[in-house]
């Protein structure tokens, strides 16, 4: 089996937590950026898997931007040949989208941007403890898709937090790959939007980092194992 992880990003920007992590364990990472251009690969069997990452744009812009319908359509193709996905953010909208589940923002215009707590459901414990604070960084999320399993609920302003769809797909809401170091750049290059309902302020989100940074990291370490087990393109 393919040792690539094909990683599907929406800018420049490279996360420092999941890539390390899977190069630890031997697996080498591939980028490719539609929006800058890139097509996605047809030779699915060439990687061990896909992670597709966040972004600023909206799932919902795919009619006015080709290359979103491009990440929908490969994504859809991709879960339904039963190869493992992980949505994150944008990329777990997307796979909502492909799913034909909806994708908006709160009626209210809340966001989320911080640290929250997430909980498990039933069909979710064995993944997620009882509470684990994420950090989160949008203004809009998910319905949950026509015969996925609701993993993890948040509050009452996104309560979908983590869906799987089939076997080895997921999708979060969250940022599982945000170290303190990469929120305190986007605090840093973003911080006019923690003027919006429902985001916290910045001395909060400094205070918050240490506490539950490292049990987010330990958390998607595990979450790793339990992804790259799974059956792929079965």
């Amino acid at each position: 089996m393919s040792n690539t992880i094909l990683f599907v990003v929406h800018s420049s920007w490279r996360e420092k937590r999941v890539a390390p992590l899977l190069r630890s364990r031997g697996y080498e990472i591939e980028y490719r950026c539609p929006a800058m251009g890139d097509r996605l690969p047809d030779d699915r069997a060439a990687y061990a898997g896909a992670i597709v990452f966040g972004g600023t744009q909206s799932a919902n812009d795919a009619p006015s931007a080709p290359y979103l319908q491009h990440e929908i359509d490969w994504i859809r193709d991709h879960v339904d040949a039963g190869g493992r996905y992980l949505g994150i953010c944008l990329g777990g909208q997307l796979l909502a989208r492909a799913l034909e589940a909806p994708v908006s923002k709160h009626q209210d215009g809340v966001v989320e941007i911080g640290y929250y707590a997430v909980t498990p459901t039933e069909e979710g414990r064995d993944l997620f403890p009882d509470s684990l604070h994420v950090y989160h960084w949008h203004e809009e999320g998910f319905e949950l898709p026509e015969g996925a399993s609701l993993l993890a609920r948040g509050g009452n302003a996104f309560p979908n937090q983590a869906f799987r769809w089939r076997s080895s797909a997921y999708g979060f809401q969250f940022h599982p790959e945000v170290t303190a170091d990469s929120a305190r750049g986007w605090l840093s290059d973003c911080g006019n939007s923690l003027s919006r309902p429902g985001a916290q302020p910045r001395d909060h989100q400094e205070a918050q980092m240490g506490r539950h940074d490292p049990a987010l990291h330990n958390w998607m370490d595990g979450f790793l194992d339990h992804w790259l087990a799974l059956p792929h393109l079965a």
